[in-house]
């Protein structure tokens, strides 16, 4: 049984794209990112959206809910502002940490994969759905290191997770194909093992590769082998919802258009 109501096909909003995104044919919803925004300012063409009744999901990035050091509520209380405007059905952030020793990485930062690690996201992401008032989903992350000494693998750590917490999950086919290519996951065994019925959505996205590393980007065309994971995804689920993220470089609307075609015809 589906753990959320069915979204479908939507795409990133930003400012960039917003006259393309109203007017690009089947999109059924938008995400938002939520540090981008202000709930007693939002843009005019957002609430154009949702008097369409097309749904605003707000996505944090700075939450650092993996962070050892003490959690920052105001910025939870801000993402709950925001859900609330948008009277968005979830809410969501990363599972990383951002911040340590009063720096910002100014990335998504991977999370040792330790029971130390977990403890504190667990709690931390308890903290969170306390005050954001609705089901909360975290997303896996690109990674260009992994810490040494796990105790267990990214789908484990996920099962765990939602065990304790039961929150939903974003999972982004791109950032497993990142993985794969970058320090050798397996993203079939992680498709296999990870609990399906918390995905809220699904996220997809282009990227480029240099130097032999793989840059996850959002600014690039989605690659066939991304493509191929959202097929693999589908042949075990048929996901509530999946997103195209797009957040540099912006195509033409025809190419934009292209691209969720690709991706609906792949579901």
């Amino acid at each position: 049984m589906a753990v959320v109501d069915r979204l479908g096909l939507g795409i990133g909003w930003r400012p960039e794209i917003d006259a393309t995104v109203a007017r690009l044919p089947g999109v059924e919803w938008v995400e938002v990112v939520a540090e981008n925004l202000h709930a007693a300012h939002l843009p005019p063409a957002l609430l154009e959206l949702r008097e369409r009744g097309i749904p605003v999901l707000p996505h944090a990035v700075s939450l650092s809910l993996g962070g050892a050091e003490p959690l920052d509520t105001t910025r939870i209380e801000s993402l709950a502002e925001l859900t609330a405007a948008f009277d968005a059905p979830l809410c969501s952030d990363h599972i990383c940490f951002v911040r340590a020793g009063g720096l910002d990485s100014g990335h998504l930062m991977p999370l040792p994969r330790t029971r130390d690690a977990l403890d504190v996201l667990a709690d931390n992401v308890r903290v969170t759905q306390s005050i954001v008032g609705v089901p909360f989903a975290l997303e896996n992350i690109a990674a260009l290191i992994e810490w040494p000494d796990a105790e267990l693998s990214e789908a484990q750590f996920l099962v765990e997770l939602v065990d304790r917490t039961g929150c939903l999950l974003i999972i982004d086919v791109a950032n497993l194909y990142a993985n794969a290519h970058n320090i050798g996951t397996d993203p079939q065994s992680f498709l296999d093992e990870i609990p399906l019925e918390q995905i809220a959505y699904v996220h997809v996205a282009g990227g480029v590769e240099r130097n032999g590393t793989y840059h996850d980007t959002h600014a690039h065309p989605i690659r066939p082998a991304v493509l191929d994971l959202l097929s693999e995804l589908r042949r075990r689920l048929d996901p509530p919802g999946v997103l195209l993220e797009r957040d540099d470089n912006y195509p033409t609307d025809a190419e934009l258009a292209a691209e969720l075609t690709a991706i609906r015809e792949r579901l």
